[in-house]
């Protein structure tokens, strides 16, 4: 195994490993704290990050806000204060050691005055952003705003290149780097683009090689590539480390950091990622970003690809097949549709899936009278944490939606997220998770139920295991 050198990343020189930033409380001050402290640069995620109470609980956000724009300011003003309150603990476990990095997405609602609030309040603790999840164009201009390092998270040289030519050209003194996130492998949400297959994955080396290229070819050559998804050991990456193709390029952990004794998931969380298989990860379109992500099989998401199994054609006015009138709701609201869904239909409504809810595709699905309560009421209580959201049909625009109709088949990603970060239920909630997550099963580093601290995960990943 090759000697890792170090590399300079956010204006200082450190080990060319990076702590993945999870979403949702998911990655802290303490993690990215103990992260940096231990040489590397340290993530925390500025995606709703806790704050506490007076005597160290997490302040679970309460929403009084009658309006979903009364909500959404309120989130954003949670998201302030927490990230923050993440920046001073990451500060003072890393005190002047590595580097701390915030990362948050640029389709999280308010993303830009969430990020000017943070970097606001917590001026001199934060070294760098990364920032994915759509096409965060202005982030360069709220980071040189504040003297502070960014780090696009792209899937491919196109989508730098197209972020460069927009923006980044005029604020190149502050791209402390790229990071390449492989959209087959990454936990969480994905860069997987229409053009993609996202059952063909791609070797990331040709698709990096190409960024490297395009970045030599804009006069970047010697800023750092972050390899990030699918990352477990650095010894199956021997051949990237000094490569003079690639030129600079840094390790990006995700998945890794989550079996780790500073790591805030719930005992129940990490004793399950030690039993994983290979296969138990699912990339899926169920996120009402639209987004391509990946999470774990669990009760949960099984029970979204029964939902939208349970789907069928209908039309307003009879229209093409759907000519028969069909009606099992309340009011009796007449609809149509093809005759040979007819007995699908009614035997779902036999097993007491009786309510049809619409979908922005024109199709019906069927759920039992309590789904669609909980479906209604979490579309009701939206809170904006998008910048628009499939589910409830929220927009940050001026109209307050995205002008279609509320889609059923997805989720509140909000609602979900808090719950399996703030307690035991890893069965019925999302778990996002990297396709390499079964791996803690076969890793004798994690024998006999071994849960390191950060700083022996990072001295594990430095002699490339």
């Amino acid at each position: 195994m090759k000697a890792l050198k170090p590399i300079v990343i956010s204006g200082r020189e450190v080990l060319p490993l990076v702590e993945g930033g999870k979403g949702v409380a998911v990655s802290n001050g303490r993690t990215s704290g103990s992260w940096a402290a231990a040489g590397g640069v340290g993530t925390f995620s500025g995606v709703n990050p806790d704050s506490y109470d007076e005597e160290g609980h997490v302040r679970p956000p309460v929403y009084r806000g009658r309006t979903r724009r009364e909500r959404h300011d309120e989130l954003v003003a949670f998201a302030i204060t927490g990230g923050i309150t993440q920046a001073r603990i990451a500060h003072e476990i890393a005190g002047e050691a590595g580097r701390i990095h915030i990362n948050v997405l640029w389709e999280m609602g308010g993303c830009e005055r969430v990020l000017d609030g943070i970097l606001e309040g917590a001026k001199g603790l934060i070294h760098g952003v990364t920032c994915g999840a759509g096409m965060p164009y202005r982030v360069a201009d709220i980071c040189a705003q504040f003297g502070v390092y960014y780090y696009p998270i792209v899937s491919s040289a196109r989508a730098f290149r197209a972020l460069w030519k927009r923006s980044y050209h005029r604020h190149r003194t502050w791209l402390g780097g790229v990071v390449y996130e492989d959209p087959w492998l990454a936990g969480g949400h994905n860069g997987l683009s229409n053009g993609e297959d996202p059952r063909q994955p791609q070797n990331p080396f040709g698709r990096v090689l190409e960024l490297r290229r395009t970045m030599r070819e804009v006069g970047c050559a010697e800023i750092p590539i972050f390899m990030a998804g699918g990352v477990w050991c650095l010894r199956e990456w021997e051949d990237w480390i000094d490569n003079p193709d690639l030129g600079p390029i840094a390790f990006q952990f995700g998945t890794r950091p989550l079996l780790t004794q500073e790591s805030p998931i719930s005992d129940e969380w990490k004793r399950r990622l030690v039993t994983l298989k290979a296969g138990d990860v699912m990339l899926h379109r169920f996120s009402p970003t639209g987004f391509y992500s990946s999470a774990v099989r669990n009760a949960f998401l099984e029970a979204l690809v029964v939902r939208a199994s349970r789907q069928i054609p209908f039309a307003s006015a009879p229209l093409d097949n759907c000519i028969m009138p069909f009606s099992v709701e309340a009011r009796g609201r007449q609809m149509f549709i093809d005759p040979a869904d007819q007995e699908k239909a009614l035997a779902w409504v036999a097993q007491g899936l009786s309510v049809p809810l619409r979908t922005p595709d024109s199709t019906l699905i069927f759920v039992t009278p309590e789904d669609a309560a909980t479906i209604h009421k979490d579309q009701v209580d939206c809170m904006g944490c998008l910048s628009a959201c499939h589910f409830s049909n929220w927009s940050q625009n001026e109209a307050g939606g995205t002008g279609k109709a509320a889609d059923p088949r997805s989720f509140c990603i909000q609602k979900t997220l808090q719950a399996i970060a703030h307690s035991s239920d890893i069965e019925h909630e999302l778990m996002f998770a990297g396709h390499n997550v079964f791996r803690f099963g076969e890793d004798p580093f994690y024998n006999c139920g071994f849960v390191p601290t950060v700083k022996q995960l990072v001295e594990r990943l430095v002699i490339g295991d």
